[in-house]
């Protein structure tokens, strides 16, 4: 996206291209212009427009032509695309969303309503891009493809907000005869029956103009609970001032002239199938971070976390004095397990040498596989004695119970040599020449080694920097 936004204003009628680019260059926003179908793919190409605002009708075409050339193409395929239609013409309005529009503006329009409408539409499109950022494969090794097709929603959890009980029983009633969704019904203002429960996919608003409406708007936009949920406003009439404010509170979309259960439908696929799609892609960023910061085959923390939660420990330490511990555990003659039981008989091992770890260490730290048959055990806010106990423990829950692997008859003893540094802030804080998370990893370490060093299966602690 462009610092200014980049705005395609298609049409073949040269007045209102210009009117257009008047009302939105005053906004600071960049126009590109095009008259017909005709060549838009060159067009796209070298202007890439983050908004497209077409005339229903082209020359040579119609929106809906528009719509599927950018669809087909990955790099535009979540370009938003507002159709404009005649004032009063329903029918227009109403297949222009059926062909998929993420919006209509009815010509003449006011400026504060075409310019709420680009802002709303734009900072969605914003969201996303820097969603697929994140889960770019590139960058972090994970991501859906650029572009999923919008998958038919299932049955969603609508809920309507109306200022009386006739309204919402009325709306919910020609709804439910229109759409598979679950519908529920609510008074304004109060937001206690909606929020409790299950949270609703999409929530109807009837907008007044005594800014109740309003506000709930903009009070579950603000809502973590509600922040990625559908809100339509619907008004009572052709309001330009309330139904801007109303996109800029956070609406993702306005009915004007009271509810039409047409417009209200197909509204409600669109942005549903569209959330469904983001809520996807949001959950796959969630999991691939998840993932790059697990170990796949023990499912304890990797090193790259390990590192990331030690710098935040250490920082935490030098600001409130209080003491941590870092141990390194490596597993004693682990070759000779993999040798003799093969790789599949080290990794059930390693698996439940993991579960013991956790299960032992429980919420006094966190456990990390730093690769192999070597683990770190991090403990925050701790004493010498307290870490000293804990690593003892850890080293008998390791030997005091062998291990049994599938088809073997015996059961295979496994210890553990632990290597123990207690940080003490102020040494911490002397580490100028040095990095101090690495100097703390490599004085446990050497721990580590004298514990392999005095016979293995024991705990050794590192006393001092030397």
């Amino acid at each position: 996206m462009s610092v200014q936004g980049t705005i395609l204003v298609l049409d073949g009628v040269s007045t209102n291209r210009i009117m257009l680019k008047v009302q939105l260059t005053a906004a600071w926003y960049q126009i590109v212009q095009g008259e017909k179908v005709a060549g838009l793919a060159a067009l796209l190409r070298r202007t890439r427009p983050d908004l497209v605002l077409t005339a229903r009708s082209l020359p040579d075409g119609t929106a809906a032509d528009v719509k599927k050339l950018l669809a087909n193409d990955p790099m535009f395929a979540d370009v938003p695309i507002v159709a404009i239609v005649p004032q009063n013409d329903k029918a227009a309005r109403l297949q222009a969303l059926a062909e998929g529009m993420d919006d209509v503006l009815a010509h003449p329009f006011k400026d504060t309503l075409l310019l709420a409408r680009v802002r709303s539409l734009l900072r969605v499109r914003a969201d996303r891009q820097d969603m697929r950022l994140k889960g770019d494969a590139q960058s972090v090794g994970f991501s859906e493809p650029a572009v999923s097709p919008i998958a038919p929603p299932s049955a969603a959890r609508i809920a309507i907000l109306t200022r009386t009980t006739s309204s919402g029983t009325r709306w919910r009633r020609a709804l439910q005869a229109q759409t598979r969704h679950r519908i529920s019904t609510h008074l304004l203002p109060n937001l206690s029956s909606v929020l409790s429960g299950v949270k609703p996919d999409a929530i109807l608003v009837e907008l007044g103009n005594d800014g109740a409406g309003l506000n709930i708007l903009a009070d579950l936009r603000s809502r973590g609970a509600t922040r990625h949920t559908v809100l339509i406003g619907i008004t009572q009439n052709d309001n330009a001032t309330l139904a801007a404010e109303a996109l800029d509170r956070g609406a993702d979309a306005i009915c004007p002239g009271g509810f039409n259960t047409d417009e209200i439908a197909l509204r409600l696929e669109t942005l549903i199938a569209r959330k469904t799609r983001d809520d996807r892609l949001r959950t796959s960023i969630r999991n691939g971070l998840a993932e790059s910061l697990t170990d796949s085959l023990t499912g304890l923390f990797n090193r790259r976390y390990a590192m990331r939660a030690i710098n935040q420990i250490a920082n935490r330490s030098l600001q409130s004095g209080q003491r941590f511990a870092i141990m390194l555990a490596d597993l004693d003659h682990f070759k000779s397990i993999n040798d003799q039981y093969g790789h599949v008989g080290g990794d059930i091992v390693l698996t439940e040498v993991a579960n013991r770890l956790q299960t032992t260490l429980g919420d006094a730290g966190f456990v990390a596989r730093l690769g192999g048959e070597e683990f770190m055990i991090v403990m925050p806010n701790t004493s010498a004695e307290k870490a000293l106990q804990q690593a003892d423990i850890i080293c008998d829950s390791i030997c005091s119970r062998p291990f049994k692997l599938p088809d073997q008859p015996t059961l295979i003893p496994v210890t553990v040599s632990i290597g123990l540094k207690l940080c003490e802030p102020p040494e911490l804080a002397q580490q100028d020449s040095v990095d101090p998370i690495d100097w703390l990893i490599r004085s446990a370490d050497k721990a580590l080694y004298a514990a392999k060093q005095a016979g293995r299966n024991q705990v050794h602690i590192r006393q001092s920097a030397a």
